[in-house]
């Protein structure tokens, strides 16, 4: 979900649910949960979605006329609930998914800050080091005169470069990530670095189990809820978060379209493991596919929590070594000639 967060989403679909199965008014319902909503701009969404509930909309066409709130597998299960007299059965369900989606993006979140967190504090202490201290050990042995080593002299052609070209590394990285930014933006960008992001070693294996479980999360979420296969795969397609699975799922629609099972197309893209493929063929065959999607959905978000914690186990020890090995290597080639210099006194 975008445009808004999406634990007050959450928060705001299970109080509609609430309100609904009360009996209370839709108007009445969204004029009380837009007064009491944190989020300004989420609050001011909930009164222009209630102004046009009075004025004759149903509350799917007011809701898909904010599609950064609300976005395409929320307006299609609101007018699939509308439609079958089962609105709030649908906000229970919409409440369920969401909060799933958010603990689980929560959980990638976390294998990702931690590493990056230790990763730029490393970079931000070296750079300190460079730029303050070493030049103050360069002018002291270089008023000493005293014959460095090798560790020592490229320790120091590193803080020089880094003094005298510091704007210089600034510029081409932000250069950088500004032209990487408007690559991935492109829709062959987003293909080449979601494949690369899937393909990366502990976290695509991540990334992959997240993938799965959202899709199956979804599919299942609106199967349940009464919304034809072909729309619901068009959907969860472009809910999918991957150019590389939402590719995936448009292929398996396109299969389905021509008269093949949900299956045999999604097995011929190579994207789902190969259990997940055959527990949704056995789900078809039996007639119970949105039940097996959702328990497909659950092991995998298990699996993708129990992965997290797994990396997180492996990168906390090997990141702490790493940043020791570093400074502690900058501190060891400072102090050589210091050393040299005493033996030579001794």
């Amino acid at each position: 979900m975008t445009g808004v967060p999406a634990k007050n989403l959450a928060v705001f679909t299970r109080q509609l649910s609430v309100m609904i199965g009360a009996g209370l008014p839709l108007v009445q319902c969204l004029e009380i949960l837009g007064r009491q909503e944190s989020d300004a701009g989420f609050a001011a969404v909930i009164r222009r979605v209630r102004k046009d509930v009075e004025g004759g909309a149903s509350l799917a066409s007011a809701m898909k006329r904010h599609p950064k709130t609300f976005d395409p597998l929320y307006s299609s299960l609101i007018a699939a609930g509308e439609a079958g007299g089962i609105l709030e059965t649908i906000l229970k369900r919409l409440a369920i998914y969401i909060e799933k989606n958010v603990k689980l993006r929560r959980d990638v979140k976390s294998a990702l800050i931690y590493p990056a967190a230790v990763l730029l504090a490393a970079i931000v202490v070296v750079a300190a080091i460079l730029w303050k201290v070493i030049p103050t050990f360069a002018n002291l042995f270089e008023g000493l005169g005293a014959q460095l080593p090798l560790p020592t002299r490229a320790v120091i052609a590193a803080s020089d470069g880094l003094v005298n070209w510091g704007w210089l590394i600034i510029a081409v990285t932000g250069l950088g990530a500004s032209l990487l930014t408007r690559y991935y933006a492109s829709s062959e960008g987003r293909l080449v670095v979601d494949r690369l992001l899937l393909a990366t070693p502990g976290l695509g294996s991540i990334l992959r189990k997240v993938a799965v479980a959202r899709f199956c999360r979804t599919l299942s979420t609106l199967l349940t809820s009464g919304v034809p296969i072909l729309q619901g795969l068009d959907i969860t397609a472009r809910t999918a978060g991957n150019a590389i699975v939402e590719r995936a799922i448009l292929l398996t629609r396109s299969g389905i379209e021509r008269g093949e099972s949900i299956a045999s197309p999604l097995r011929m893209t190579g994207v789902f493991p190969p259990m997940v493929v055959q527990m949704i063929n056995v789900g078809e065959t039996t007639g119970a596919l949105d039940a097996m999607l959702s328990k497909i959905a659950d092991f995998y978000e298990e699996e993708a929590e129990a992965a997290v914690v797994g990396l997180l186990t492996l990168l906390e020890p090997a990141l702490v070594a790493l940043l020791g090995i570093v400074v502690g290597g900058l501190v060891i080639a400072m102090y050589l000639p210091i050393l040299d210099l005493i033996n030579h006194v001794g």
